[in-house]
């Protein structure tokens, strides 16, 4: 009995040998080249050579003998606005332990100051150090001003004057089919101010995202086939003009041509607000609310031709004691129309605490004191 066992322990201990061979090569593949393909910028570091910026931004200069193309008159305004960012993030793993994460993004210059537009999953309130790599070759710390995960943007700032700066153009007047061109730094900054082309795909687009481990819905989104990559989130999306038209957020991995932006006039009045007084508190209308393009998600027996749709309500809240309730649609706001949520955050962001807005509705017409 005792030589049996002896036999057959020896048989279960070569078979873990060889199991222990497959998993260290299984988990050396997956170490080596799998994992990094998925990981790079979200959990993993990029890798050093993909990480290192160039020394400093060479202009771009059209030869006499080449003719200038829209794309390239674009991005000989825009390119020197445009920066890189790198953050560093704290995280815990599976066993506890804190680690340091470091991620890269792009943003571009709203003012000569140092006030930068780029994505909250670039840089948030949450992020222990960014740093600023501008198209002079200098690197800056920056501070995060403002951020909004629910929109996916922020506002950082650098102490720097008299940098180049990007114009704004309509998000509102975008149409299907008008050119866009996208710039950025793809897969790291070895790739810093990479520029792609195409057109507006479409608009009013809403798409689910996870963020920090929690779906969350971005809504009214430009639809580009511009190529836009991981890297490039943050950077702006442009018409053939030059003028900021998005800021650049998402792709479809599962598909070719389909990057999305987020209308560049949601953050103008925040914006505006930073830069004569330094911070932006919004007003609070106490509504959750949704338009047509999300409406039909939660209530099927909702059926929106216009307006925006009110869900729930904060009966303690300003829309409460004016006599908004929900199921209500409201219509527009001191006279301008709201077809969508981005637009009724648009015209609130402009407001401050203590303003009073007039509020039509498909039922009445009242009068809400934002809190």
């Amino acid at each position: 009995m005792n030589g049996y066992y002896y036999k057959n322990k020896s048989g279960v201990w070569w078979l873990v040998f060889i199991a222990a061979i497959i998993g260290a090569f299984i988990g050396g593949v997956v170490t080596s080249y799998i994992a990094p393909q998925y990981l790079y910028g979200k959990v993993l570091p990029y890798p050093p050579d993909m990480q290192a910026p160039a020394k400093s931004y060479t202009k771009v200069i059209i030869p006499e003998t080449v003719k200038a193309t829209v794309t390239t008159a674009v991005a000989e305004k825009v390119m020197p606005a445009v920066v890189g960012i790198v953050t560093v993030d704290v995280t815990t793993d599976f066993f506890f332990r804190t680690r340091q994460v470091e991620g890269t993004g792009s943003g571009f210059i709203i003012d000569p100051n140092g006030y930068i537009v780029t994505n909250n999953h670039v840089a948030s309130k949450t992020s222990r150090k960014v740093t600023v790599y501008l198209a002079d070759g200098r690197t800056l710390p920056a501070r995060v001003l403002w951020a909004d995960p629910s929109l996916d943007l922020s506002i950082i700032k650098i102490n720097a004057t008299d940098l180049p700066t990007v114009e704004l153009g309509d998000s509102d007047k975008v149409v299907v089919g008008q050119q866009a061109i996208a710039i950025g730094n793809p897969l790291g900054l070895r790739f810093e101010r990479s520029v792609t082309s195409g057109i507006i795909s479409a608009v009013n687009r809403s798409i689910m995202v996870k963020e920090d481990s929690r779906n969350s819905i971005l809504e009214n989104l430009l639809q580009t086939d511009a190529s836009i990559n991981p890297g490039n989130s943050g950077g702006p999306l442009l018409d053939a003009q030059g003028r900021v038209v998005g800021i650049n957020s998402a792709k479809v991995s599962s598909a070719e041509g389909l990057g999305f932006a987020i209308p560049i006039n949601i953050v103008k009045p925040v914006a505006q607000k930073i830069l004569k007084t330094g911070s932006f508190k919004p007003a609070y209308m106490g509504i959750v609310a949704y338009d047509r393009e999300i409406a039909g998600y939660f209530d099927e027996n909702v059926k929106l031709t216009k307006g925006v749709y009110i869900a729930d309500i904060d009966k303690s809240g300003p829309s409460y004691k004016a006599g908004l309730r929900p199921g209500d649609v409201i219509l527009s706001i001191d006279g301008k129309p709201v077809n969508t949520m981005l637009k009724l955050k648009e015209i609130l962001f402009a407001k401050n605490p203590g303003d009073v807005v007039t509020v039509k509705t498909d039922k009445k017409t009242v009068e809400v004191k934002l809190q």
